[in-house]
């Protein structure tokens, strides 16, 4: 059984400076929601029932945003708002972990120090920077690959090949429709170097033999401990399983793809999408007729 989650937070977020020098990059708000919460609610919705989160300096509004907050808690109660009241003291109710990542040295070793939290379990790893579509059920079908096979599971999406050199590429074969078994990875390779056209993205079911594995491993690419390094020694020494995903991912940790989600969640938003849609139709006819010369 699945029932950890790791949420590696402790990130610079550099791409969105200066709006990240104080604030957490995890916490920049998708309409109404924090980019974390969205990965939390989607663990949650796989049974996953421990949530342990790696974070750094100035990450402390992750853990007050999943704590209680009892004066606001207690505002809301007396003003009679049911729903939002609601919606907040849910968060109150997940076990939450936390540890400090001291150093920004790569994914790998964010991953390693949750080593005293997962212990000897499998777990799955969400990166917050990756939105899933909200009736999307990757991560669901991961579990049932692992619950399958007991190996290591990777998300995988068909990037365009310039892209290649800013993911992991796996080199694999297919042995059921969108499964592919694992025979090695390549972090962030030159296109023509890639094995293929298939990106690891921000989802992973991970065996605790990881930890042996990333504690013995020299930094990588950009000096970092680099998780995609780890992960081509445990296909070379066992079974490894990608499923790949054909729905809709945001790239959130790109400031063309928070834009992205942005708009399209807030489409999807009962409460705002027919307002917003008008409003999106208005600046395009505007644009429009810019282009146009004015007619």
């Amino acid at each position: 059984m699945i029932r950890k989650a790791v949420f590696p937070a402790a990130g610079l977020g550099t791409r969105f400076l200066p709006a990240t020098k104080a604030s957490p990059k995890e916490m920049l708000p998708l309409v109404d929601k924090p980019l974390i919460q969205y990965a939390v609610e989607e663990a949650q919705g796989c049974g996953i029932e421990e949530f342990i989160i790696i974070t750094g300096k100035n990450k402390r509004a992750i853990e007050d945003h999943f704590d209680c907050a009892y004066e606001l808690e207690d505002a809301l109660t007396k003003k009679g708002k049911k729903e939002l009241l609601e919606q907040i003291t849910n968060l109150n109710k997940i076990n939450f972990a936390y540890i400090r990542q001291r150093a920004p040295l790569g994914l790998g070793h964010a991953i390693l120090c949750a080593k005293p939290f997962v212990k000897v379990e499998p777990f799955a790893v969400l990166l917050s920077d990756d939105v899933i579509g909200l009736n999307e059920t990757l991560l669901a079908e991961m579990v049932k690959v692992y619950n399958r096979y007991g190996a290591p599971v990777v998300a995988l999406e068909r990037v365009a090949h310039a892209d290649v050199e800013k993911y992991g590429i796996i080199d694999g074969v297919e042995v059921g429709p969108g499964l592919y078994r694992i025979k090695s990875l390549v972090e962030k390779p030159k296109p023509k170097e890639a094995p293929s056209s298939l990106g690891v993205i921000g989802r992973y079911i991970i065996t605790p033999d990881v930890f042996e594995v990333l504690e013995n491993l020299p930094p990588g690419k950009g000096g970092e401990i680099q998780l995609t390094d780890a992960l081509k020694i445990m296909a070379q020494r066992g079974p490894m399983y990608g499923v790949l995903f054909a729905g809709k991912r945001y790239d959130a940790g790109d400031k063309f793809g928070f834009l992205q989600a942005t708009v399209e969640l807030a489409l999807r938003d009962s409460a705002l999408s027919e307002r917003f849609r008008k409003f999106l139709f208005g600046i395009v006819d505007n644009e429009r007729k810019i282009f146009r010369g004015g007619d």
